[in-house]
């Protein structure tokens, strides 16, 4: 091509529209990235300070090449502007003021011309292409997509999706799956990212989510929303968990989801490469959900305590070692399931605890309210755990209990003195430790609290203010164990999940948030006083 105006205008329209459809992108694009490269060319012929416009038909391939300039008085700029008798000549009845169109002849490419406008035509279209392939895959983020592998690189797989390309980390491929180049692979949308070098499509074949939607797929009830899968767990590539719900009472989820002879099940297993899947009927009542969660294991008892979000099961001795499961996968996955950790503990631990917890309750009971071992033991017997409980509660309730109708009121009395003699101790370490009295005024803070704070070097209110929520009243992290488990294994683990410095007194949030401002409230005063000081020096001024 010698000239713009001697080229094939065919030739132009072809090469447009041969680019739009095989970059899918619109011909409009790819006809405004030629203009802008035929433009920067003729910059570079006529010189950079013109106002070059360039214009090509779509449809004909006609080039039209101006440059604008405004009409004035006096010209002060050439590359601009022009007086009024310059511009009669190119446009009858030019005023001052006006913007006019000064058409220029064709224009000869170079070789650097020529690959500058390549450059500048490939750069608009990359860039289209981009914006295309993250416009077409960012709201299908939670979908399976089918690829074929292209090429493994430093352990992850990169799958061409047909318009774009995906990535599968290492970290959420299924352990010891072999994969080869050009294999057909099926992997879950987990994410897509805008990033200057392109969206970066993220797929992930070990994320609970592809085996939800993998039974989606399999199962048609699910799919029509008759059945659910409220929860789901995996320890991808070895086995599985999943809660199922039915909103039909005719239609079993269980044996819905796992078909005539498992032809359903076995379809989503082969595809997860022969991992063990349980499908058990999810349940409202977290008890009875996990007493599901944790088959093939037979449980005699759970006990739930809500504040610390655990569940302690009771299994039969000789059924310990199925509800762990191998190296602990099989209450891994049902805490997973349920979102609570759970405890596990044989007929004989669980009666070993509770003679515990009954004989330190019934000490503690007798050492602070100054009673005989057999009240204290009633006491415990009848539900209360701690002084709090027997002060507080309604004078009634202890009179309701057979044998001590008559120690209400002094029992509670008694109560009452321990937890003022308790505070007035805890009063004590604290201001033995150096915690300013200052901290006594923030709202929710206990002596107790504040000896706890003092401990971990909180001891002024600035400590307290340099604080986060999360650092101060987080609780600990559940992690699913069974008793006896070795504490020396677990505790870097539990050191790196500790939880706030205050995680053992149950606050909130919203509670240590407001314990923070609190806090910070003396910043604010301090950057105050300095303004009302300047203010008054100028008014004495």
């Amino acid at each position: 091509m010698a000239s713009v105006a001697t080229a094939n205008r065919a030739e132009l329209i072809a090469i447009a529209n041969s680019v739009a459809s095989e970059k899918m992108i619109d011909k409009g694009i790819v006809i405004e990235a030629m203009e802008d490269a035929i433009q920067r060319a003729a910059k570079a012929r006529y010189g950079a300070e013109n106002d070059i416009r360039a214009k090509l038909d779509p449809n004909t391939g006609d080039l039209r090449l101006w440059r604008v300039v405004e009409v004035v008085e006096a010209v002060d700029n050439y590359f601009t502007q022009v007086d009024l008798k310059g511009a009669e000549k190119l446009q009858k009845g030019a005023q001052i003021g006006d913007y006019i169109v000064d058409p220029l002849p064709p224009i000869e490419f170079g070789r650097i011309a020529a690959q500058a406008a390549k450059q500048v035509i490939f750069q608009k279209v990359r860039d289209a292409e981009r914006e295309r392939q993250y416009e077409e895959f960012k709201d299908r983020q939670g979908e399976i997509i089918t690829g074929v592998v292209k090429r493994v690189e430093f352990g992850h797989i990169v799958v061409d999706l047909g318009r774009a390309e995906g990535v599968i980390r290492r970290d959420q491929q299924i352990p010891r799956e072999v994969v080869r180049v050009n294999d057909r692979i099926r992997s879950l949308i987990l994410k897509v990212v805008r990033e200057n070098r392109g969206p970066q499509i993220f797929l992930s074949r070990a994320h609970p989510d592809f085996m939800k939607k993998l039974f989606a797929q399999e199962v048609p009830e699910i799919y029509d929303g008759i059945i659910t899968i409220q929860a789901a767990a995996r320890d991808p590539g070895s086995r599985a968990k999943i809660g199922v719900i039915s909103r039909d009472s005719s239609i079993d989820p269980v044996g819905a989801c796992v078909g005539m002879k498992g032809s359903r099940v076995q379809a989503v297993v082969q595809e997860m490469q022969g991992e063990k899947i349980d499908i058990i009927p999810w349940s409202p009542d977290i008890a009875t959900f996990v007493v599901n969660a944790l088959q093939p294991a037979s449980v005699s008892r759970v006990v739930i305590d809500e504040e610390e979000e655990r569940i302690e099961v009771v299994v039969p001795d000789d059924q310990l070692s199925l509800a762990i499961g191998r190296r602990g996968q099989n209450v891994r996955l049902a805490s997973q399931l349920t979102g609570k950790a759970i405890d596990i503990l044989t007929e004989a631990d669980a009666s070993e605890k509770r003679q515990k917890e009954f004989v330190d309750r019934s000490t503690m009971f007798e050492r602070e309210l100054d009673v005989d071992e057999t009240l204290a033991q009633l006491l415990v017997a009848e539900g209360f755990t701690s002084l709090e409980e027997v002060a507080y509660v309604e004078a009634d309730e202890i009179a309701q209990i057979e044998g001590l109708e008559e120690l209400a009121d002094e029992l509670q009395s008694r109560a009452s003195e321990a937890l003022e003699r308790r505070e007035e101790a805890n009063r004590a370490e604290r201001i033995a430790l150096g915690v300013d009295d200052a901290l006594t005024t923030m709202p929710y803070l206990t002596e107790a609290m504040l000896v706890t704070l003092g401990k971990a070097g909180i001891k002024t209110l600035d400590d307290l203010a340099d604080l986060a929520t999360d650092e101060l009243v987080e609780r600990k992290r559940a992690e699913p164990r069974r008793r006896g488990e070795d504490a020396a294994a677990r505790r870097p683990e539990r050191s790196e999940n500790r939880g706030g410095i205050l995680a053992e007194y149950g606050l909130s949030d919203e509670q240590g948030n407001e314990i923070i401002m609190a806090a910070r409230q003396h910043w604010f005063a301090d950057e105050e006083q300095p303004a009302e000081e300047d203010a008054d020096a100028d008014s004495a001024q």
